[in-house]
């Protein structure tokens, strides 16, 4: 008979884990031990899997970017004011002049 060597019930001849705190038992390890050839085995799977999903995250991102490019030179030019105060070109929805904080009067002037 063979007892926990946790909690120290009683363990079934043919116990893998304790019944009564959960603890692996001696047969138990013996069981689930993992192989040094286990181990390469999983880590040359994942390390496929890494590739796979990095070659296919940077196919994604270069499709992202050129799409974005696309729509950065379809951007219409936008229209813009300029303050009184300092002269620096603002966007027409400006309240304020970014430059100089000084309030902007909403009069739209040319397109960059």
């Amino acid at each position: 008979m063979s007892y926990c060597s946790n909690c120290g019930a009683k363990l079934p001849k043919d116990a893998f884990y304790c019944p009564k705190c959960g603890v692996k038992t001696v047969l138990g390890a013996e069981k689930t031990a993992i192989t040094l050839e286990d181990l390469r085995e999983t880590f040359n799977r994942i390390e496929k899997e890494f590739e796979k999903a990095f070659a296919l995250a940077t196919k994604e991102m270069h499709a992202a970017f050129k799409k974005a490019m696309e729509n950065i030179q379809q951007e219409p030019p936008k229209e813009t004011v300029t303050c009184s105060n300092c002269g620096e070109k603002n966007l027409k929805d400006a309240i304020f002049c970014y430059n100089c904080g000084t309030k902007i009067e909403p009069k739209t002037e040319e397109k960059v």
